[in-house]
């Protein structure tokens, strides 16, 4: 169900329980600003998720409340692993959801990162 991104944040959510290594991951990259893993439902051959190592519900949270470090840092990691997968050259894809209408479903910041072949059309009706 999609949530509502004016919320407190939930540190039980699953992203959160990843952080804390309660629940494994399959990890490509970790800095101390970003993680990084494939998801377990892959949307695209290439689907990896970077979610910021704090506390942020939703990219709005993080825009607002993020430090100028931390957001330079998550960015820069969505761009180290686009780059370390291959996915520069053919193209790839980022989707952030935000709220119920974006589709958000963990209310903690998270990057899709889709890639690998030919992704379609980003939205259909």
């Amino acid at each position: 169900m999609p949530i509502d991104p004016t919320l407190p944040y939930d540190d039980s959510n699953i992203f959160a329980k990843i952080l804390r290594r309660e629940i494994p991951c399959n990890a490509v990259y970790e800095d101390e600003h970003a993680l990084a893993f494939h998801d377990i439902a892959p949307q695209a051959p290439v689907h990896i998720l970077v979610i910021p190592k704090k506390a942020y519900v939703s990219w709005d949270d993080f825009s607002a409340n993020g430090s100028a470090e931390e957001i330079a840092g998550f960015v820069r990691a969505v761009g180290h692993v686009a780059r370390e997968q291959g996915l520069v050259v053919r193209g790839y894809r980022l989707l952030a959801n935000v709220g119920r209408n974006g589709g958000q479903e963990v209310p903690h910041l998270h990057v899709h990162l889709f890639g690998g072949g030919p992704l379609g059309p980003m939205l259909t009706r």
